[in-house]
C-alpha cells in the first residue's frame, strides 16, 4: 500500500510569521485569579447575500438564527470588524493548466495585492501525490509571494487534487491554533485548478471528513470547459466530476466556486473573492447539546429578510462533536478583562507530516 503523502517545505520557504500582538503594558497578572475559559464555543465565518449573489454588509445580530441538529443556538458573539486573514494559494502545476498558467499568476498577484496588515499568506503548488510543495510558506511579505508566484513551472504528472486541498485545509487550520477564544482570525484556501483529481491517496469521503473538523473556507476557479464532456451509462464525465467536486468543496466549507468562460475572466474573479474574504460576519455560539460523542451535527444559519430583500447565510454545513479529554480549561486572569491563552493538552499527532526538503 503507498505511503500518505507529505507536504514538501523548501528551504527558502520557510515561514516568517507577522509578530503576535502583545498584550497591553498597563495589565498585571495575578497569579492567584481563576478564570473558567468556555472552549465550547462554535465560530462561524458567515457570508451573507441576496437573491443575485450581492453581498449584504449591513445585517444586524438579532437578524441571524443558528441552528445545529435542526435546534437553535444562543448567540454569544456576533461581529461585523474585519479579522486577519490566513490564507493559501494552492495552485494546479500539472500539465493540464499549461496554457492558463500565466493568467493564474496574474490573477494569483492581483489577490495578494489586496493583503492588508495582519493577513498572511502561504503558497502551495501540486502536480501529483509525489510532488505538493510549499514554495513560499507564511508570510506578510508580498514581494516573496509575489516570487514565490513567478518560481512555478507546470509539470507532467498523475493531478492529485484531492491530496493537494487535503494537506493545504491542514496546514493553514493549524497555523498559530490556539485555544483561545479571542483567535478569531480567517482561514481559507483559493484553489485554483481544472479540477480532475486522476491518482490521490485519498478519497473524498476521508476529504471531507478532514474539513468539517477543519474552520477553513475553500474558494476554487475551476477551468473545466476543456474537459472532456463525454460520460458512460454509470458514470459520469471528467468535466462534470470536475464540476461536482469544485462545487462541493467550496458548499461544504462556505465559500465559494468560480467557473472562468476565459482568462479574462480572472481579474474580477480574483477581485470577488477577496471582496468574499473582506465581507463577512463572524458569529459564535454556545452548543446546547454538550456530549462530545464524535457525531457530524449539521449547522444552518439563517438571516431575516429585509423588506424587498431576500437574504442568503452562507457558512460551512457542519461540525463534528470532537470528544474531549480534559474539561474547561482554568487559565490566570489578567486585569482589565483579557484572559491569558490557556495551555493545550499535548495529544497524539495524528495531522499529516510536512517534510523539510534539504
Amino acid at each position: 500500500m503507498p505511503a500518505p503523502p507529505t507536504m514538501i517545505v523548501h528551504p527558502r520557504a520557510e515561514a516568517t510569521p507577522s509578530p503576535s500582538p502583545s498584550p497591553d503594558n498597563g495589565e498585571e497578572v495575578d497569579p492567584d485569579a481563576i478564570v473558567r475559559v468556555n472552549t465550547d464555543l462554535v465560530t462561524l465565518n458567515v457570508r451573507v447575500v441576496d437573491r443575485n449573489n450581492r453581498p449584504i454588509n449591513d445585517a444586524r445580530q438579532n437578524q441571524f438564527h443558528v441552528f445545529e441538529n435542526g435546534v437553535e443556538q444562543p448567540i454569544e458573539f456576533f461581529s461585523t470588524e474585519e479579522v486577519p486573514i490566513t490564507y493559501g494559494l494552492v495552485v494546479d502545476n500539472s500539465g493540464s493548466m499549461r496554457s492558463q498558467i500565466d493568467t493564474v499568476i496574474e490573477a494569483a498577484k492581483t489577490i495578494i495585492n489586496s493583503n492588508r496588515p495582519g493577513d498572511e499568506t502561504f503558497i502551495e503548488r501540486f502536480v501529483d501525490r509525489e510532488k505538493i510543495e510549499v514554495v513560499r510558506d507564511f508570510t506578510a511579505n508580498r514581494q516573496d509571494l509575489m516570487d514565490g508566484l513567478d518560481d512555478m513551472i507546470i509539470e507532467g504528472g498523475q493531478t492529485a487534487v484531492i491530496d493537494a486541498v487535503y494537506l493545504g485545509a491542514d496546514h493553514v487550520a493549524n497555523y498559530k491554533k490556539s485555544n483561545d477564544q479571542d483567535d478569531r482570525r480567517r482561514r481559507a484556501l483559493i484553489l485554483v485548478t481544472d479540477g480532475e483529481d486522476r491518482e490521490s491517496f485519498y478519497n473524498q469521503d476521508r476529504l471531507f471528513q478532514a474539513l468539517r473538523e477543519e474552520d477553513v473556507q475553500i474558494f476554487v476557479i475551476g477551468f473545466v470547459n476543456e474537459l472532456d464532456r463525454e460520460g458512460g451509462l454509470i458514470r459520469k464525465s471528467p468535466r462534470d466530476r470536475s464540476v461536482a467536486l469544485i462545487n462541493r468543496l467550496a458548499s461544504e466549507t462556505g465559500g465559494r466556486a468560480f467557473f472562468p468562460n476565459s482568462l479574462s475572466d480572472l481579474p474580477d474573479i480574483a477581485r470577488q473573492i477577496t471582496h468574499d474574504l473582506r465581507t463577512q460576519y463572524v458569529v459564535s455560539y454556545n452548543p446546547t447539546n454538550k456530549l462530545r460523542d464524535g457525531s457530524f451535527r449539521p449547522i444552518r444559519v439563517a438571516v431575516d429578510d429585509a423588506q424587498g430583500q431576500h437574504r442568503v447565510a452562507i457558512t460551512r454545513t457542519g461540525r463534528y462533536a470532537t470528544p474531549s479529554s480534559r474539561p474547561t480549561t482554568n487559565a490566570p486572569a489578567t486585569r482589565g478583562g483579557s484572559t491569558a491563552r490557556p495551555t493545550p493538552t499535548p495529544t497524539t499527532n495524528t495531522r499529516p507530516q510536512t517534510r523539510r526538503s534539504p
